[in-house]
């Protein structure tokens, strides 16, 4: 049986954790009814968080990374999929409870995956990754709450990672005035190509403030949590609403009931992970039609495999800009 190469996250007894670059073979894969050739995955701040090491969360060990791929399907005793599907996963405990993306292989539940939109590549599908169907979550949440174009503009904050730079851009061609928040001001260039209309100071959002400031926007996308959702929250337009997916600053919230009650403002949860197939269907079907492919290239950058290890400690340092995409054959 060939043997193909993994990352391997292990942890000895006094539980210090250890990253490898190693060998494998389909003997060693956890058990699953589709086994998939992965052609590409990226890194998502989560996997960043898995790698260094940073926040618990590897949950068995040892552990093959990487909560999302894209790749065609090799072996498979699911009634949905058969050998040669092109297929996405994301979420469901991949690269934390199941071995994930970081291999050239993966067997997993058919039930997790979804067929690729046959206008999406593999690499384009990965330069969305996780990161951008989040995104996409999150402009699905707000337009179900109503929040249109004409309410006024949406604020993103962490807009310069991954869920930032992509709501820009869905938001940006779907109409809306969009308020990026940013803590790197030299990147103003960079997120205004993505469609942003304003840039703010993330300092102006992430120290204490008033409980109900003035009102700036009519929604928000929040990928930072804290002290910066509460400021958000504080400062939404009377009936509006604020989607939060991520907590880059804690997972606290230091804020009051104020904007809910004395303005009706609306809080909206979105989860990626466990979220139900009809869903991520609906927002891949729309990543497929409202994401301009040319701003999606502009804030994509590739690597190699071999690249993946740095690649992740660069994310939870800060230094990552856009989406990174790592293709199984460079």
């Amino acid at each position: 049986m060939s043997k193909f190469k993994a990352i391997l996250i292990s942890r000895d007894e006094d539980k210090k954790q250890s990253v490898e670059m190693t060998e494998i073979d389909d003997a060693d894969l956890m058990d699953g009814d589709v086994t998939i050739a992965i052609e590409a995955t990226t890194v998502n701040y989560k996997d960043g968080l898995a790698i260094t090491g940073k926040s618990p969360v590897v949950r068995h060990w040892p552990m093959i990374p990487g909560i999302d791929f894209s790749g065609k399907v090799i072996d498979s005793s699911h009634e949905d999929f058969a050998v040669g599907d092109d297929v996405i996963l994301n979420g469901f405990g991949v690269g934390e409870t199941h071995w994930g993306a970081y291999a050239e292989k993966a067997r997993v539940k058919g039930d997790w995956l979804i067929k690729r939109p046959a206008n999406i590549s593999a690499k384009e599908a990965m330069s969305i990754g996780t990161a951008g169907y989040t995104a996409m979550l999150c402009v699905l949440a707000l337009q179900n709450h109503a929040i249109t174009p004409d309410r006024g503009p949406i604020i993103v904050t962490g807009a310069n990672g991954g869920v930032g730079s992509v709501a820009i851009s869905i938001l940006a061609k779907l109409g809306y005035h969009v308020i990026a928040s940013t803590g790197r001001p030299q990147e103003e260039a960079f997120l205004k190509d993505l469609g942003a209309g304003e840039i703010i100071d993330r300092n102006t959002l992430s120290e204490p403030g008033k409980p109900l400031g003035r009102e700036n926007w009519a929604g928000g996308v929040d990928a930072v949590g804290s002290q910066t959702l509460a400021n958000v929250l504080a400062q939404t337009k009377y009936g509006g609403a604020v989607a939060a997916c991520g907590l880059a600053q804690g997972f606290d919230l230091p804020a009051t009931v104020m904007p809910f009650i004395l303005r009706g403002v609306s809080l909206l949860g979105i989860d990626s992970v466990m979220a139900p197939k009809s869903i991520r269907e609906e927002a891949w079907s729309r990543l497929a039609s409202d994401l301009d492919r040319d701003k999606l290239a502009s804030l994509t950058t590739e690597i190699s495999f071999e690249d993946l290890i740095p690649t992740a400690h660069d994310i939870v340092d800060g230094k990552v800009r856009g989406r990174v995409v790592a293709m199984m054959g460079a």
